[in-house]
């Protein structure tokens, strides 16, 4: 027995005076800036930089692969600070923010069915789909909301969520927690915009929501080099080609393409019926 017993205390010397030089062989230092970025950062670890949280863009920063620009989320003094603290430049980087594929508020899109399940779009879309006559439309119960964690996202009077693109940091949540697709990621200089995803023509399309698309094609005529194309009865906006042309939107006989004003908000064109009603839809089953 007490062989083993020196023969397990041996071992143990052994491999712990293995550790000890494995540790000074391969320590590396770390650059104390990086920690010092890092709390410079929001550190929301929003992912909209394109790194693994804060932390890495702070570590990018610190190996000159990344610059202060990168964090749309800190507004411009802060990014300035981080730089002067680098002594490097800013850089510049678009800010990415949420889009909603959908405009069908209740007082434009009509119900087929009243839900009255788990107040959850994710829920109620497993029955049938939601309540809601237009598949593809927002069903209005704020998953989005609820899962956006720094309040960019707010429900209208018409159940229809409003990205506040100031405060959106692009984390994707909104993305992940819509059962309908709804919201994609976008770079803020794409103004041009289907506020729709309904596949269906024409006053199909229309007797489910008023300002659905119905598929007439204008916008792509007047978009000119295949800026817009239309694909499944829906134009859809090439943005590697030149798209700041808003007289795409002028003809749009429903209002579902529309140009983001950088002030204003969506803005339809001048073929656009102006939308009165305040008052939700009567739910028609069917």
């Amino acid at each position: 027995m007490l062989i083993g017993v020196m023969a397990l205390a041996t071992l143990s010397f052994l491999f712990a005076s293995l550790l000890v030089l494995a540790h000074r062989k391969l320590h590396v230092d770390e650059d104390p800036r990086i920690d010092a970025a890092y709390q410079m950062l929001p550190r929301t670890n929003c992912g909209a930089c394109g790194y693994p949280g804060c932390l890495g863009l702070a570590e990018a920063m610190i190996d000159g692969s990344a610059l202060p620009g990168k964090c749309t989320v800190i507004n411009e003094d802060e990014r300035e600070f981080i730089a002067e603290f680098l002594g490097v430049d800013v850089g510049a980087e678009e800010k990415v923010v949420a889009r909603l594929a959908c405009a069908g508020g209740t007082n434009v899109a009509r119900n087929r069915a009243r839900y009255e399940g788990l107040q959850s779009c994710r829920a109620a879309a497993l029955v049938a789909g939601g309540g809601k006559a237009c598949f593809w439309g927002c069903l209005g119960l704020a998953d989005c909301e609820e899962v956006c964690d720094v309040d960019a996202i707010v429900m209208n009077k018409h159940e229809l969520p409003v990205v506040i693109e100031d405060a959106c940091t692009a984390c994707g949540d909104c993305v992940d927690a819509c059962p309908k697709d709804l919201f994609s990621l976008h770079e803020q200089s794409h103004r041009l915009w289907v506020a729709c995803k309904n596949l269906e023509k024409g006053d199909a399309a229309l007797e489910e929501c008023e300002v659905a698309c119905d598929a007439c094609g204008k916008c792509a005529v007047d978009a000119p080099n295949g800026v817009i194309t239309m694909i499944n009865n829906l134009p859809v906006v090439d943005y590697s080609r030149k798209h700041n042309v808003k007289h795409a939107i002028d003809r749009c006989p429903t209002g579902a393409i529309v140009w983001f004003d950088a002030k204003q908000g969506p803005q339809t064109g001048r073929a656009a019926p102006k939308v009165i009603r305040q008052r939700a839809r009567n739910v028609t089953a069917t």
